[in-house]
């Protein structure tokens, strides 16, 4: 083959999709700088403090005058899009030539569209992991615990997790039945006394949102996602009710910059206890009882079965009915779905994967010891 033979043959493969190429192109290359760059942990700063951060309270106060979830808006679209072009692709196959030029400029079209997606997923969201974290930024410590450290911190949120049982909705079988509507309704006075103590938590006064298709989100096992193309907080609205507040904390959390997920927890737990109201309170001391009590299960089993026999009733039976409701999403999707996110995870350097959701457990010890010991011998 000649050279004007080559160059014709570029010329020619180069117009099939120009455009997708060159989205191809932009997109590899802000994914190749973003994995160049992530070890800088000053350039990460610079960028999620002075670009991302901005863009973010930008997005999530445009996005609260929309009463519904635009994240679940943009991805039901892109769905529904993607199935309807990969059948009117399908079709054209059987009706037109050129059969295999269309059946490779199809294959372009999605693979554009994961590295486009990708790209600004690394931009607007994995930035966050490689500056300074939540710890760092506030200052708090996270030594290493003591069983005794852990039982007496267990012992104190057990406490509190039956004390606060009793203010909260329950239905004729004595489980909780939140009233998620008004949970989220005050979501976005949740953190107003916890950011004016560690202004790194700072962020717009915005609710989180339920998501329509919740169950689907059962389905894969998530609880919320922060979607950070629009900034929103959204949660699933189905779970059960002794874990939904701290939820829309957690996510609420994410939307304030704290990207790992132990970090998550802990800021939720935080926040909800500094809020003060009774679902949020008695939802942030069941999530901090089941951490640490996991923890403490390992490390002193006397002492774990101590506590968890002076359980409320109340509180039993909320730990019961969300055992029993997420049995019944346990199925090979929930299990692949796992296996997907902890490799996320696992590729943004959280190499606990989904154990890191247990890893807020030293945070909880060290923050909360001193008043659990004195709450505990008074």
């Amino acid at each position: 083959m000649n050279e004007n033979s080559k160059k014709k043959g570029i010329s020619s493969f180069l117009k099939i999709c120009p455009v997708r190429y060159f989205l191809i192109v932009l997109s590899a290359v802000i994914i190749l700088l973003h994995l160049l760059t992530r070890s800088g942990r000053l350039q990460m700063m610079w960028i999620s403090d002075h670009a991302i951060r901005p863009i973010h309270r930008a997005l999530s106060v445009w996005t609260s005058h929309v009463p519904f979830s635009v994240a679940e808006l943009l991805i039901a679209l892109l769905v529904i899009l993607s199935i309807v072009y990969l059948v009117l692709q399908i079709i054209a196959l059987f009706r037109k030539p050129d059969k295999l030029k269309r059946v490779y400029k199809t294959l372009i079209s999605f693979i554009t569209a994961g590295l486009m997606i990708y790209a600004g997923f690394c931009l607007l969201w994995g930035v966050y992991y490689y500056g300074d974290d939540f710890i760092t930024r506030s200052g708090l410590k996270n030594d290493k615990i003591s069983a005794g450290e852990l039982a007496e911190v267990t012992e104190y949120f057990a406490g509190m997790a039956n004390e606060y049982s009793a203010l909260v909705t329950r239905d004729p079988n004595g489980v909780y039945s939140a009233d998620t509507g008004s949970i989220i309704a005050v979501s976005d006075e949740v953190y107003l006394k916890t950011e004016k103590r560690y202004p790194c938590l700072e962020g717009p006064e915005v609710r989180a949102k339920g998501v329509i298709c919740s169950r689907i989100m059962s389905y894969v096992d998530f609880t919320g996602f922060f979607f950070p193309f629009t900034a929103e907080a959204n949660v699933n609205t189905e779970t059960p009710s002794a874990y939904f507040a701290s939820t829309v904390a957690h996510e609420l959390a994410h939307q304030r910059g704290v990207a790992k997920e132990q970090e998550a927890n802990f800021v939720a737990v935080l926040a909800s206890l500094e809020y003060g109201d009774p679902d949020y309170v008695y939802s942030a001391a069941v999530l901090a009882y089941t951490h640490l009590g996991n923890a403490l299960y390992d490390a002193d089993y006397e002492k774990w079965e101590e506590i968890y026999k002076g359980l409320d009733e109340k509180v039993l039976a909320d730990l019961k009915a969300n055992r029993e409701y997420w049995q019944r999403f346990d199925t090979p999707v929930q299990k692949a779905s796992n296996t997907v996110y902890e490799n996320f995870l696992y590729s943004y350097n959280q190499d606990l994967g989904l154990k890191s959701y247990g890893a807020c457990v030293d945070l909880l010890v060290n923050y909360y010891y001193e008043t659990a010991l004195a709450a505990n011998n008074s």
